[in-house]
């Protein structure tokens, strides 16, 4: 079945390791759950950013639609004041 490579050993319980040997396996163990964390942070991060990033668009998009609106405004008010200078 499995190839000698692919099997899994329990550093505790495998009678041929040396307490050196049982020390490296754990640390190459936290390096990898600490790389895998780093994939999960690192693709939650690249969400937060694009979410923030949409809601800063979302905003200066607003403001200039309110600007331009209030440009439009004014331009009434001035054409109304010239209609009643004229009156």
């Amino acid at each position: 079945g499995e190839a000698a490579f692919a099997r899994r050993i329990d550093p505790e319980r495998e009678p041929g390791l040396s307490p050196e040997q049982r020390r490296l396996m754990a640390q190459v163990e936290r390096a990898q759950r600490h790389r895998a964390l780093q994939r999960r942070l690192r693709g939650r991060n690249t969400l937060l950013a694009l979410g923030i990033g949409a809601v800063v668009l979302g905003i200066y998009g607003y403001t200039f639609y309110s600007v331009s609106q209030e440009r439009f405004l004014d331009e009434l008010e001035q054409e109304a004041e010239a209609a009643r200078a004229r009156a």
